[in-house]
This record gives structure tokens, sequence and C-alpha cells, in this order.
């Protein structure tokens, strides 16, 4: 799927952001292992993602255009997401 590759992407470079929180960084490195999961459905595997970083875009320690960008991959998954019901 298209979408999912241009999610991990961003990801991708959000993990290598290093003006981003390292607890943060490990957990989105976490989502994009969770969406390589080809043993699993991609409904799952994005549902799981959602919950990862919905949780993580809390963080205290996250700069505003950093949980921008998270809640973007949100809404990006979102989509998908209902592609896939």
């Amino acid at each position: 799927m298209e979408a999912l590759h241009e999610i991990k992407a961003v990801l991708k470079e959000l993990a290598e952001d290093k003006k981003i929180p390292k607890n943060v960084r490990t957990v989105i490195e976490n989502a994009i292992r969770e969406l390589d999961k080809e043993n699993l459905p991609p409904k799952t595997r994005v549902n799981t993602v959602i919950t990862m970083l919905e949780e993580v875009s809390s963080d205290p320690n996250l700069q505003p255009f950093s949980r921008t960008e998270i809640w973007s991959v949100v809404s990006m998954l979102e989509m998908v997401q209902k592609e896939l019901e």
C-alpha cells in the first residue's frame, strides 16, 4: 500500500530528528517496525501505530512543531484505516 510507504518515510524522518526527545524517537522507531510486520493484517498494524503515536504526542517535552508532525501522521493513518474498512 503506497500510503503506508509514505507514512513510514515521514516516521523515519521524525526518528532521525535530534530535536525530538529520545523516548519519543524510540516509540516512532517501534511504530515503523510495527508497520513492517507482514504477519499481521494491515488494519491491526495501523490501529496499533495510531494508538502508539497518540500516546506519545502528549509528551510534555515534545516541541509543538514535532507534535503537529505526529498528529499529521496520525491523520494519514486514520485515512488508511478508513480505506481498510
